[in-house]
């Protein structure tokens, strides 16, 4: 079982990385000043993916500083919806997860 300091260790790196890879994406952007038809149809579509890779990786940092905040509340491990405990499995997968298993956006309804 990880410590929290161990789980808020590893959130923090993650943030450091994604945030290095938010302003890489923005430099790789801003680079892109072809005079050419055919190369700049290129590079919007290349533009276009780093744009999905940075609203994911934005997406993402906003979970870690979600988790990092339950973490200050001590509430970090423990489904924002029911309140049970998150198990160790699933926060081994998705460290910044705020639900257990039942309550998971996309999963079906037990019924």
């Amino acid at each position: 079982m990880k410590s929290l300091e161990t789980r808020r260790a590893e959130l923090e790196a993650r943030k450091t990385a994604l945030s290095s890879r938010l302003e890489q994406i923005s430099d790789e952007i801003e680079e892109h000043a072809s005079k050419d038809w055919e190369e700049m149809a290129t590079e919007r579509e290349g533009d276009e993916v780093l744009h999905d890779l940075g609203a994911s990786a934005r997406g993402e940092l906003r979970m870690i500083e979600a988790a990092l905040e339950r973490m200050d509340e001590g509430e970090y491990g423990y489904c924002v919806t029911c309140g049970a405990q998150i198990s160790e499995e699933r926060l081994d997968l998705i460290p910044a997860t705020p639900f257990c298993r039942l309550h998971a956006p996309g999963r079906a309804p037990a019924g």
